[in-house]
């Protein structure tokens, strides 16, 4: 009787240990590094929307930078240094046959 209740209490506390990480504090903002092969009017809508602070008001910090050429946009997504590449179907193609 005695294992059956240390079993029992023992399986509640490890079903119940994750919801004490739920109080950890957070500032609630999520980082996304974007970047872009180069300054175009196609990428318009991204501009007004961190110019009008879209981004910000969903807790999205965002940081853009320019990769220069879509080959090194590509490098940066895959290395991990850029979260969102925006580049055109050539970098797909490059990547593919390199």
């Amino acid at each position: 009787m005695k294992g059956k209740i240390t079993a029992l209490l023992t399986t509640a506390v490890l079903a119940l240990s994750p919801l004490a990480l739920i109080g950890c504090a957070d500032d609630g903002k999520t980082d996304i590094r974007l970047c872009e092969v180069t300054h175009s009017i196609f990428y318009a809508p991204l501009y007004i929307a961190i110019n009008n602070g879209y981004f910000e008001e969903e807790n999205i910090d965002l940081s853009l930078s320019n990769g220069g050429g879509a080959n090194k946009v590509m490098t940066a997504v895959i290395s991990g240094s850029a979260d969102i590449g925006l580049m055109g179907p050539e970098a797909t193609i490059y990547t593919l046959t390199s």
